[in-house]
């Protein structure tokens, strides 16, 4: 299992960050740098107040092996073109430790924040993959370009705007995903999904991962190097005193996403969709600081892996051995002292052959 971070170190947990948190952007170089050091395999950022693809930049030029990436940038908003500009850009820079990882949003947003017309996410994300595909085919090969579809039509490419081959183009696609529709979709188009941190050990192997092989078998695809990623739902601390607040924040986190409507296919695969309906009804009346008390332990721990940092890795492990190549977690490191438990951490974790994961994939029984 690959071990990749998702933000900065030393600043907040980056495996339980709020949302409301913005980024010091001084810090994406030197905390690079850090977990490139440690021997983490990747650092990815997901798209909410920065511009993801210039984190990235400054992560890139920072560092020499550590791979890079976008968990989420919203692929909508952006055309096509301008995607696979910032990728090759970013390919370039970091000579080939770049993935391109994409997500929908969802109608709300795409309409009332991005002010665009909303239409079915699957077909329109497959449109939109195979679109950035032929502008880099067109880039790299001098290939026709000729996209014509419900979404795009593009066939203009002067010499001017015309970046020319790259020595790394062949640029990694993860498709953020929780329901199965979106998952067939990274099956049929995609190197990569990204597993929203709802999603459980059941339904990544019962739901996510048969509607993924479905896709690339739709599509005549191998899933050989296919990755799935994910930063899961984890309290960690360094005892059980300080384990409590990360815990009450956890499962207040788990509240929400309980009400949220995209997320409610992981909660109806265990049974919990009363649950999901009562914390609808709490989240429209705002009544936010009520909701976590419906989350109990059972549901915590079906959600959560939780523990102290000398056990975290085993349970991480335990949990998700065999359904994940890349997990996405880290500890703050404000001392020297964190530094070494990180990386013993993330030795243990990296320790772990991908072979298991590979068979789930693939649907091979082990």
């Amino acid at each position: 299992m690959r071990l990749e971070t998702l933000l900065p170190l030393g600043k907040v947990d980056p495996g339980l960050r709020a949302p409301e948190i913005a980024l010091d952007l001084a810090s994406i170089g030197p905390s690079a740098r850090l977990l490139e050091e440690i021997g983490y395999g990747g650092l990815v950022v997901e798209e909410t107040k920065d511009d993801p693809f210039i984190l990235m930049a400054l992560a890139a030029q920072a560092t020499t092996k550590l791979h890079i990436g976008t968990s989420v940038a919203i692929a909508f908003p952006r055309s096509p073109t301008v995607t696979a500009m910032s990728a090759w850009t970013l390919s370039k820079l970091s000579k080939g430790r770049f993935t391109l990882g994409l997500g929908t949003q969802v109608k709300a947003h795409i309409e009332r924040r991005y002010g665009l017309p909303w239409s079915p996410a699957g077909p329109w994300m497959r449109e939109y993959v195979q679109a950035v595909r032929a502008v880099w085919a067109h880039w790299q090969t001098g290939a026709p370009l000729a996209i014509a579809g419900p979404h795009y039509n593009i066939n203009l490419m002067v010499p001017l705007f015309n970046p020319g081959p790259i020595e790394h183009p062949d640029i990694p696609i993860h498709l953020a995903a929780v329901n199965a529709v979106m998952c067939k979709m990274a099956g049929e188009v995609a190197e990569g999904i990204r597993l929203h941190p709802v999603c459980t050990p059941s339904y990544i192997s019962e739901v996510m991962l048969p509607a993924v092989r479905e896709g690339a078998h739709k599509a005549g695809r191998s899933l050989d190097r296919f990755q799935t990623c994910m930063k899961p739902l984890i309290a960690v601390a360094a005892n059980e005193e300080e384990l409590v607040p990360k815990v009450r924040d956890v499962r207040a986190r788990i509240s929400f996403y309980a009400s949220t409507p995209q997320y409610r296919a992981a909660f109806d695969h265990l049974g919990l969709g009363d649950l999901a309906d009562r914390l609808k009804l709490l989240s429209r009346a705002q009544k936010w600081e009520e909701m976590p008390q419906h989350i109990d332990d059972d549901v915590l721990h079906q959600f959560v892996t939780i523990g102290t940092y000398d056990t975290i890795a085993t349970k991480l492990l335990d949990r998700f051995s065999g359904l994940i190549t890349d997990c996405e977690f880290s500890i703050a490191v404000k001392t020297e002292a964190d530094k070494e438990i990180l990386r013993a951490l993330a030795k243990e974790i990296q320790s772990d052959s991908l072979a298991m994961a590979r068979r789930a994939i693939l649907g091979v029984a082990a």
